[in-house]
């Protein structure tokens, strides 16, 4: 990266003259302001920006062009602004709902912005607020305040200006992670007066979005330093166990770190949305294609008929049959017109918002432990809640409590531990004299534990206790009687105070010794030597003399590494793997405990080696990772302990509903590959049948052919087309058959970010890489016109999709929302993502439908979410219920009101050929116009509205039913093909029956005319809708009827009202139809016309029906429903832990903590002496 960002200390007017360019020739400030701004809209750009993306939309443009051609008088039917005032009504309520949801920003931005800091100004700090911080600026931070922007770490009030951090908001890990500032900065900047005078200069890299890598240098007083990511604090952390720390801003507002993640807002539309552009377009043709047809027609009619009465040529002397087709081309487009009915779209948001509410009501989503309701954030989303096929979650705060608790262990060949329903008591009179150390809530209190632990007669129980308070890097304080720990990691707090309340209670630390109080006695031990934890060790040690001279090593680390390090294996050894197989099964994290005696002798040589090592330039790592595994072996096992890492309530049944509703769920963290897998493993998401292939697998060349090679060998071989040249793949061994048990098994993806990054960057990737894989992948080039890199893609896609479940670990908040992507540009899937914290916000805003959940890690997840939930387990509910009912509503809504359109309007086209091809209405004005908004409208809405197939407690009984909505069962291009033949069929009947009927001149009364036969065509086709309705609505309610009651009475009403001889006395060129219906109506051979259309209507629909069920072929929906209705209630349960499907026991070693603590200890960096704080 380019070095090019170069920050003064207390340098405002440095910094403002720099400009970059933008766009065209315009040019902006260099250095971003702090303010961030994630609203849309601002008062100048709402109006035209949210009218540019409402005419997106194909049915607001076509709409435009019928107002346009209302406009000219010739061709006009409707006065244009009867149209315009809908049009008008839909794009307001569209436009306020967009209005509503980026106020709501905007609020956010304001409380964001308005935060308070303490920046220097001239030779003091002032209070001012995050929006008046720049570049350059001195920041002071407080404990427990959020960073404002990404700062240098100048100094701090703690020893060697060590700062402890939380970047749970950031990454997602929830233990303490330091930074620690210069040596130089540390010494020198001593004051406020010092920090006034401080003229550093940062020389570093452009603003980026990698939120592990920071490089660059500082220059001051003629010296250059080298900063890297450990001297840097970013935006978003939150400050912890430090009272006070200075930084200098290097990064601010939209140029730091977390913003250069968050990715933008994008205008989300539905699967349906699309399809209904597309619909609109396909229609519209169709109408120009008829009118035309018609027009044409109407031409050829109008020369014939003045070559047949030329004594009518009077009537024709202005005009031509080529103008009269050219008129009755605009004449029967806008007559068609109505095919596509506005009321439609402003129906659709009035089910859309009603089915908000209906997420918002549901008190099975209410949270009342923090009175926290549902909440459907966006309203246009929610059919889609019933077609997700991908949910990626996050891990801490979505799926987890992001709570530790010490749930059991195991010591000496004895488990102890509550089990479910047992209720232990500390034992009474026990006298035990650290209680007032002890937490106020002991989540753990095994009363056979706490009584061996006094009687004090197991020396192995001794040990492990002493372990737990003495093999660790907690920090701790006192606070008037109250010990209070500072821990790295929520793992190693846990533990610490597991021991406490057992009576090894940690008290103090030095530089070089540790005391503990062991039930009640004071015990001060001297530390030798601390072993450091790292990701590669699993394991950390001390070594330590007790007060008896005795030297002895503790270390504690994954089962893995410390089983194979014994000295012996005995039948308590044998106990304790058992034991660890027991607490992998219940899904909690496991530590093994070991310890062992060191001679002098052995301590003395090993110790100068230590020193020696410590020293080195060169390799010093590797020699001390040698000395330490030297020292690390011969141990006796002490036991095992076993942590819960807390999920949240439901979070297993919960997945494994979606599974059953085949939707795949992927887990994108920020934590470590351990902790991720062990969550997997409790959530279910993992089996123990399962194959698990890690990166190795994929990427690299197996030396010995194992299962994997051949899986992915097999995989490639179904695939081996992906270029879509129709060529395999250039390898001949890609060409053997697929071994038959391979392709069924289970099987699991674990990645991490570094493996997506080199997915994601694939040119580099095929040069690097030697892997088989990637040597096949590179000689795809040649066999299409993909590129290498989207191939790559694809191939990791198909791979990770055909797994049953995903994790991926280490990933940066860019990295989560890319994965999204890939699924969404690869599978063309609607996708699902959750999380709860500001690191989830890019994911969040990618996915089609984004859920934020109100948690511990503030609300940015919430504000830029389409939905917001208290808890995972409210998931299956908003899917399963909510999702399914509301895409089903949907589905049918639109399926019966194009049905109930053309049944009613295709009469127009059969009309026009006995008509002359004039473009004349067969109805009354009044009726086309009231046909969509009154007459039909209400059963298709309450249809809308409250439709369910199936109750909402068989919809989380039987998940399958979910599938309907992934493959688009209920509305698709096939459906509407159906119903436009549905309704051309019922509009042919209605047509020619009444004809066929008129032309025989029936009728006791004179009914022969035009307005009794459009009377009889109109109530037949509207009568006919009605009952297809009443037969298609599985949910009847009081507003069902109502509504169906209605719609007859209205019609009877207007029709009355409308045909009355008082209205024609008035205005006989709007009220055209005097006592037609009265007329018609009233005369029985009308009313058997009407009843013979409807039952010729009605036979097909119910001889479908009934031949389905007959023959069997009923939907999904109905089969299940049968089921259900014959079979007693199953209720969903998890399945029973599936036996170990290899003889390798699995690990569930897990353990949170960052590299570095020992040192820091050892040092004497984080331990304070007297007083060494910093004057504030």
């Amino acid at each position: 990266p380019a070095f090019t960002w170069e920050v003064r200390a207390n340098d405002r007017n440095y910094h403002v003259q720099f400009k970059k360019k933008f766009a065209f020739c315009l040019t902006k400030k260099k250095y971003a302001g702090n303010a961030i701004k994630t609203a849309k809209y601002n008062i100048f750009t709402f109006l035209p920006l949210n009218l540019y993306e409402q005419f997106h939309r194909m049915a607001n443009v076509y709409f435009v062009f019928v107002i346009l051609l209302q406009t000219f008088p010739e061709i006009s039917t409707l006065p244009w602004y009867t149209l315009l005032f809908p049009l008008s009504c839909l794009l307001t309520i569209r436009g306020l709902r967009d209005l509503i949801d980026d106020v709501g920003r905007h609020q956010s931005d304001r409380n964001i912005n308005s935060r308070p800091c303490e920046i220097l100004s001239g030779k003091s700090f002032r209070w001012q607020k995050w929006r008046d911080i720049c570049v350059g600026d001195i920041v002071r931070l407080h404990k427990e305040s959020f960073v404002p922007a990404d700062m240098l770490l100048l100094c701090s009030s703690e020893p060697s200006s060590l700062c402890y951090v939380e970047t749970a908001d950031i990454d997602g890990e929830t233990n303490l992670k330091f930074r620690q500032a210069l040596l130089v900065t540390h010494q020198e900047l001593v004051s406020e007066e010092s920090l006034a005078t401080f003229d550093g200069e940062v020389t570093c890299e452009e603003p980026n979005s990698r939120m592990h890598s920071f490089t660059g240098t500082l220059e001051w007083r003629g010296e250059t330093y080298s900063l890297d990511s450990e001297r840097i604090l970013l935006r978003g952390c939150k400050l912890r166990n430090t009272d006070v720390c200075y930084g200098l801003v290097i990064y601010a507002g939209f140029d730091s770190k977390i913003m250069r993640n968050c990715g933008k807002i994008k205008r989300k539309k539905t699967k349906l949305d699309r399809m209904m552009d597309r619909l609109v377009i396909i229609i519209f043709l169709v109408l120009l294609v008829t009118s035309l047809c018609l027009a044409i027609a109407s031409g050829f009619w109008a020369r014939m008929f003045q070559e047949k009465h030329s004594y009518l040529s009077a009537l024709y002397k202005n005009t031509t049959p080529a103008q009269q087709a050219f008129f009755n081309f605009w004449g029967f487009t806008i007559l068609l017109s109505i095919i596509i009915p506005m009321s439609m779209y402003i129906t659709f948001e009035f089910i859309y918002l009603v089915n908000s509410f209906f997420i918002n009501w549901d008190l099975e989503m209410y949270y009342a432990v923090k009175d926290i309701p549902a909440k459907a954030r966006s309203t246009s989303l929610n059919d889609q809640l019933g077609q997700i096929e991908y949910i990626f979650s996050d891990k801490t705060g979505t799926l987890t409590q992001n709570m530790m608790s010490f749930k059991k262990c195991c010591i000496n060949g004895t488990i102890y531990g509550t089990g479910p329903g047992h209720e232990n008591k500390q034992p009474s009179g026990s006298g035990l004299t650290w209680s007032h150390h002890g937490e106020k809530k002991l989540d753990f209190c095994d009363a056979t534990l706490l009584e061996a632990a006094w009687r004090d007669s197991d020396p192995v129980l001794r040990e492990f206790l002493r372990l737990l308070a003495l093999c660790h890097t907690v920090m701790v304080e006192e606070k008037g009687d109250q010990l209070v720990y500072q821990a790295a990691s929520p793992d190693e707090e846990a533990l610490v105070l597991a021991a406490r309340n057992l009576g090894y209670v940690f008290l103090a630390r030095t530089r070089d010794t540790i005391t503990i109080s062991e039930l009640g006695k004071k015990r001060t031990y001297k530390v030798l030597a601390m072993l450091d934890f790292n990701s590669d060790r699993k394991r950390m040690s001390v070594l330590v003399r007790d007060p008896q001279g005795t030297i002895r090593l503790y270390t504690k680390g994954a089962d893995t590494v410390i089983l194979e390090r014994l000295q012996r294996r005995g039948p308590n050894e044998t106990f304790t793997e058992m034991a660890l197989e027991r607490f992998a099964e219940e899904t909690l994290r496991t530590l093994c405990l070991a310890s062992k005696e060191v001679s002098e002798v052995e301590y003395s040589k090993w110790s100068r080696r230590h020193r020696e090592a410590s020293v080195l330039l060169q390799d010093r790592t590797r020699e001390l990772d040698k000395l330490y595994e030297e020292m690390e072996q011969n141990l006796q096992l002490l036991g095992a302990t076993a942590i819960e890492d807390k999920l949240q309530d439901g979070v297993p049944e919960t997945i494994q509903l979606l599974k059953l509703g085949n939707i795949k769920v992927w887990v994108l963290t920020g934590d470590k590959q351990e902790t991720a897998m062990n969550i997997g493993y409790a959530c279910k998401l993992l089996t123990d049948d399962m194959e698990i292939l890690e990166e190795k697998e994929i990427s690299s060349a197996p030396t010995i052919p194992s299962s994997h090679s051949e899986i992915l060998e097999a995989y490639w071989v179904s695939n081996n087309n992906l270029s879509g040249s129709g060529e395999v793949l250039c390898s001949s061994r890609l060409s053997q058959p697929c071994p038959e048990a391979l392709c069924h098994k289970k099987r699991a993806v674990i990645v991490s970010g570094d493996f997506l990054d080199k997915i994601l960057h694939m040119g580099e990737v095929l040069k690097e890489k030697k892997g088989w894989l990637w040597r096949r992948l590179a000689c795809c080039r040649a066999t299409g016109p993909q590129e290498p890199g989207s191939l790559v893609e694809k191939a990791f896609v198909d791979l990770a999709t055909s797994c049953q479940a995903v994790i991926c670990c280490r990933v940066t908040p860019k990295q989560k929302a890319l994965i999204v992507q890939l699924v969404k540009k690869h599978k063309k899937a609607i996708t699902l993502a959750i999380g709860d914290g500001a690191n989830d916000v890019n994911m969040i805003k990618t996915a089609d439908i984004g859920v934020g959940i109100s948690g511990l890690e503030g609300m940015q997840a919430v504000q830029c979410s389409d939905y917001a939930l208290a808890q995972f387990s409210y998931l299956q509910r908003l899917l399963l219920v909510h999702g399914r009912w509301a895409y089903l509503r949907i589905c049918k809504f639109l399926r019966y009101f194009f049905y109930k359109t053309f049944a009613g309007l295709m009469a127009q086209v059969w009309f026009a050929f006995h008509s002359g091809f004039t473009a004349q209405p067969l109805y009354e004005g009044w009726f086309l116009a009231l046909y969509n908004i009154f007459y039909t409208s209400y059963p298709v809405l309450s249809m809308g509205l409250l439709e369910q197939d199936v109750s909402a407690k068989k919809s989380l009984e039987f998940p399958e039913l979910y599938v309907i909505g992934q493959q688009d069962e209920l509305f698709n291009y096939r459906v509407f093909g159906i119903t436009l033949l549905h309704g051309v069929s019922t509009s042919l009947a209605s047509f020619y029956i009444a004809l066929w009927a008129f032309e025989d001149g029936i009728g006791s009364k004179v009914v022969g005319d035009y307005e009794s036969f459009a009377v009889t065509v109109a109530t037949s086709a509207l009568l006919s809708v009605l009952v297809e309705i009443i037969l298609d609505t599985k949910f009847w309610t009081v507003l069902s009827f109502l509504m169906v009651t209605a719609s007859l009475l209205l019609f009877c009403l207007f029709s009355f009202l409308t045909q009355s001889i008082d209205a024609f006395r008035i205005a006989p060129a709007v009220f055209r139809f005097p006592e037609a219906s009265r007329n018609a109506l009233t005369d029985p051979y009308i009313l058997l016309v009407v009843l013979l259309s409807l039952v010729v209507n009605t036979v097909p629909s119910l001889t479908v029906r009934l031949y389905r069920t007959i023959t069997g072929k009923n939907t999904i929906q109905q089969n299940i429903r049968l089921k259900a209705r014959q079979e007693p209630e199953p209720s969903v349960e998890l399945r029973a832990h599936v036996p170990h499907g290899s003889f390798h026991r699995r690990s569930s070693y897990a353990f949170s903590h960052q590299e570095g603590y020992a040192g820091l200890i050892t040092r004497g960096d984080s331990l304070r002496t007297g007083d060494t704080r910093r004057a504030t």
